[in-house]
């Protein structure tokens, strides 16, 4: 007999007490105090247990016991990263790719996978092992303009776009009165269109691609036709047609894009398995919202027709621009919930939520006939780096120490501050992708996602695993170090004194989070090196000069 679903706290939260919000629940859970940490827990717990395991349960194929299972342990993960400083403020979208990863991560187990037969299926667990990636690629423009946005925009836009809630449910997890929460989802939908066009001309492969960046936007916006070279270069750039696509949903509902580009894996059936949008019907979001106002409720008006008059060559026919608000109403019923035992686990233990991606995992057919090859790029307000070979030291620029590893290098081994010396243990290169690599190990790098919030020493990830993002670092120009997975966070020593450990936490701009990066190319040989080690590793690319 299934456990019934814990209650759900009314939203907004009893007299729209601010201090109900998600970040109050979580501050007092990093505070614990005597008796509240486990209230938030509760409280955070009965607030999104639903959708995680309606999540794992796409993500499975199943809705028995292993949904329940692996629920427990991503709330588990997330709420551990969260008691150590990281935001809480969007919680349910991180919330659901921990469920993701935390299946995908079992699954590739075979000792877990062994004695848990729901992660076997095609469908599920196995289907998301054999995957190269979680997100398709034709949604890498939204998922990074997603990333960019504030924690509030990226929570308005989640729970109205993706839940198909009212606005009281996300006014209720962040403190806000719903006329203030209403206006601000309006700025923030501008804010992530926006940051997609942005992105685009950022990633531009070609010069061209950058040239079409503004000819693309406006004519998409207002719903009139495309210039015809814009058409021609439509026809056979694939990279600049799946951006075409990405900012069509902005008019017929963001709900499909924002899952697709979040989640990946599953994201049309856990759009469709929600309460709200299955109320609303299956466009639900901004198209419902048109429909209720007597607009057009049809097929997104000149938008679609205007993409559909898109010259295509004659190797490409066949290939068709989705519809995005297209759906399988797929709905998921008899789920169970959490135990009273989660409650007092959940404090506990690690965190690993990487962000990786699967070809076409969302359940839908692809935008455009295929993927394009997207680079990579640092975002907004990143420095420049540089692709010359050398060596960096890192000195935190609060202390006078510099970022150095306990002990000798392995896999786990922990890192802290230390007084500056010429060991291979200080010793780093940046990589053009944003590893942060050892030199006296060059098999490892600094890995901000393995120890909840303790950065320590990780097996570097290679293009395609779904770690790549817990190794990968942007150094901004002000010296901080903006871990990929949650650019929000940098990293800075847990005290400005030396062997303080060093750890991730919510970005406050202080010099505290700055660092230096030094040059060591000029030191001898014989000056450098550590038991153990022997000859110097091959070089790669060097960070930027200081940056104090």
């Amino acid at each position: 007999m299934h456990t019934p679903h814990p209650p759900r706290p009314p939203y907004p939260p009893p007299g729209g007490d601010p201090g109900e919000s998600d970040e109050a629940l979580a501050a007092r859970l990093r505070s614990r105090p005597e008796g509240e940490a486990a209230r938030s827990v509760a409280l955070l717990t009965a607030r999104h247990w639903r959708s995680m395991q309606d999540y794992a349960a796409v993500c499975l194929a199943s809705s028995g016991q292993t949904a329940a299972m692996v629920t427990a342990a991503a709330l588990h993960r997330v709420l551990d990263r969260v008691a150590v400083g990281e935001p809480a403020v969007a919680l349910r979208p991180v919330l659901l790719v921990g469920v993701r990863d935390t299946v995908r991560e079992w699954a590739a187990d075979d000792r877990i996978a062994g004695v848990l037969p729901g992660l076997q299926k095609p469908a599920g667990g196995r289907g998301m092992r054999a995957a190269t990636t979680m997100t398709p690629e034709n949604r890498s423009l939204a998922q990074r303009a997603f990333r960019s946005l504030p924690a509030l925009a990226r929570c308005l836009l989640w729970h109205v776009e993706v839940e198909a809630e009212p606005i009281s449910v996300p006014a209720g997890l962040l403190g806000m009165d719903p006329d203030i929460a209403s206006g601000a989802l309006e700025q923030a939908r501008e804010k992530f269109r926006q940051g997609l066009v942005h992105a685009h001309q950022e990633l531009a492969p070609t010069k061209d691609c950058g040239f079409y960046n503004r000819l693309l936007d406006v004519p998409i916006r207002r719903g009139g036709a495309l210039l015809p070279d814009v058409r021609r270069h439509l026809a056979e750039c694939r990279y600049c047609r799946n951006a075409a696509e990405q900012l069509s949903h902005f008019e017929g509902g963001l709900g499909a894009l924002l899952a697709e580009a979040v989640l990946g894996w599953g994201a049309r059936r856990y759009l469709d398995s929600r309460p709200g949008r299955a109320a609303a019907g299956p466009r639900g979001g901004r198209a419902a919202r048109r429909r209720r106002r007597g607009g057009d409720g049809e097929s997104g008006g000149g938008r679609h027709r205007l993409l559909s008059r898109l010259p295509v060559p004659d190797r490409l026919a066949g290939i068709a621009l989705p519809d995005p608000v297209r759906s399988t109403r797929t709905l998921l019923t008899g789920l169970g919930a959490v135990s009273a035992g989660v409650l007092v686990s959940v404090l506990i233990a690690g965190s690993s939520t990487p962000d990786g991606g699967a070809a076409d995992p969302t359940g839908s057919t692809g935008a455009a006939g295929g993927r394009a090859a997207v680079p990579s790029a640092s975002p907004p307000g990143a420095a420049g780096l540089p692709s010359a070979p050398g060596r960096t030291r890192l000195r935190n620029i609060a202390s006078g120490l510099c970022l150095d590893t306990r002990g000798e290098p392995r896999d786990g081994s922990g890192t802290r501050l230390a007084d500056c010396s010429s060991a291979w243990t200080q010793q780093w290169t940046y990589e053009d992708d944003g590893l942060l690599r050892s030199v006296a190990d060059p098999g490892l790098c600094l890995d901000s996602h393995k120890d909840a919030g303790v950065v320590v020493l990780g097996t570097c990830a290679d293009p395609g695993d779904p770690r790549r993002d817990d190794v990968r670092y942007d150094l901004t120009l002000q010296g901080e170090l903006l871990p990929r997975w949650d650019e929000q966070l940098a990293l800075l020593p847990a005290t400005p004194d030396a062997n303080a450990d060093i750890v991730v936490k919510v970005r406050d701009r202080t010099v505290n989070q700055r660092w230096a990066a030094e040059s060591v190319d000029t030191l001898t040989t014989e000056s450098l090196s550590i038991t153990g080690t022997g000859a110097p590793p091959a070089r790669h690319a060097r960070l930027p000069e200081p940056l104090a």
